[in-house]
């Protein structure tokens, strides 16, 4: 039975990815590496929207978000933690193990934060340091008003704003420069459609200054060293060669189409998967705060989720993601991220149907697959 990945990373890796990675492998300290490292990096510039060098690290994307803390942070510190999911939670965490203090706004999963809460307890209390927070909650299908917090911390200097991007850069508009974001992190088995391995970083002028004075331990994940290394076409340590190879491919392939096309593509996408799903009765977990990443839907009351995505992959071979924590047993996640075309999702979204037949779900048959195909016409 053929496999269908349509979890929300890592996710399907188109073939002309796969074909450069193939290629005999070349050394990292030469001319010919050094001219697809550069270009890589300038390709990311794009992506991020910024001006700024985009720092390649061989790590997943946790690895970026540990650099992000233990760069411009000291011991002591205190951080301001947006946790609205799984991965707001790991910013928690990683200020944990670094003795930096964070304070924490807890918003309700499946909700996003409103900026007046964060407007509050910053102008409240001035030794905060860095906001933390995600700009599309994975665990949640949550999208963050990054915009409108960054108006909070875009004039101020003694305060930065840390995005982890790594489910939403790619996928939809997050403008670093024009936003005034300080961190923005990205991960390859997101929207960048590659395997695991590769995280990037950029920092703003601001975040720059914080590194300075920053006395937390750090040496692999040490960032003036790549960057001093990046503006030389070149890294540090050794780099994840073949994954920087066929990151580069990506990046001329969303250079080819454009980004308002790949935005565009996430969109319609979402919205397909979401009224197809909303036409057999299902809801968004999400709504009204919805990343274009990926779907989060709510699984049919008295209906175990996990039955779903195990129905899912016994039966039709396809691979989605159930919920975490206290979301588990309550959702299910597909992406819109990485190889995922039309088919893919009227698949899915077909699947979905002949499992919940099975388990006794009452629906008009069909009726989530019309009105799925309908919408993805506009692709």
């Amino acid at each position: 039975m053929k496999n269908y990945v349509l979890t929300p990373g890592p996710v399907p890796v188109p073939e002309f990815v796969m074909l450069e990675m193939a290629k005999p492998i070349i050394h990292h300290r030469t001319e010919e590496f050094e001219e697809i490292f550069s270009n890589a990096t300038k390709g990311l510039k794009k992506v991020f929207m910024t001006k700024e060098e985009v720092l390649i690290l061989a790590s997943s994307g946790t690895g970026a978000m540990d650099a992000a803390i233990c760069n411009t942070l000291s011991k002591g510190d205190k951080t301001l933690v947006i946790n609205g999911g799984k991965f707001g939670e790991r910013w928690l965490k990683i200020c944990k193990a670094y003795g930096v203090d964070a304070e924490e706004i807890k918003v309700e999963w499946g909700k996003a934060v409103d900026p007046s809460i964060i407007k509050e307890i910053i102008e409240k209390d001035s030794d905060i340091k860095a906001i933390l927070i995600q700009a599309s909650e994975t665990s949640t299908g949550v999208e963050h008003p990054i915009e409108e917090i960054a108006k909070l911390t875009k004039d101020r200097d003694d305060i930065i704003l840390i995005v982890d991007g790594i489910t939403a850069v790619g996928a939809f508009p997050v403008e670093f420069d024009k936003w005034g974001i300080d961190i923005l992190i990205g991960g390859s088995q997101k929207a960048f459609m590659m395997p695991p391995g590769l995280a990037f970083i950029v920092l703003s002028q601001k975040a720059w200054e914080f590194n300075k004075k920053s006395d937390l331990p750090k040496f692999y994940l040490d960032l003036s060293q790549a960057h001093k290394n990046s503006l030389k076409r070149t890294s540090p340590w050794t780099p994840a060669v073949t994954l920087v190879i066929g990151l580069n491919a990506v990046l001329e392939y969303f250079d080819k189409i454009g980004l308002d096309t790949l935005f565009k593509r996430h969109s319609i996408l979402s919205q397909a998967t979401t009224e197809g799903f909303e036409a057999i009765g299902l809801e968004n977990f999400a709504k009204g705060y919805t990343s274009t990443a990926l779907s989060v839907i709510k699984s049919p009351e008295g209906i175990d989720a996990s039955l779903i995505v195990k129905g899912l992959k016994e039966k039709y071979g396809m691979i989605v993601a159930g919920g975490q924590d206290q979301a588990k047993g309550k959702i299910f996640r597909i992406t819109h991220m990485g190889y995922v075309d039309k088919g893919d999702i009227i698949a899915v979204v077909a699947g979905v149907e002949g499992i919940l037949s099975e388990l006794g779900h009452n629906f008009v048959a069909g009726a989530g697959v019309a009105k799925t195909t309908r919408i993805l016409d506009k692709l």
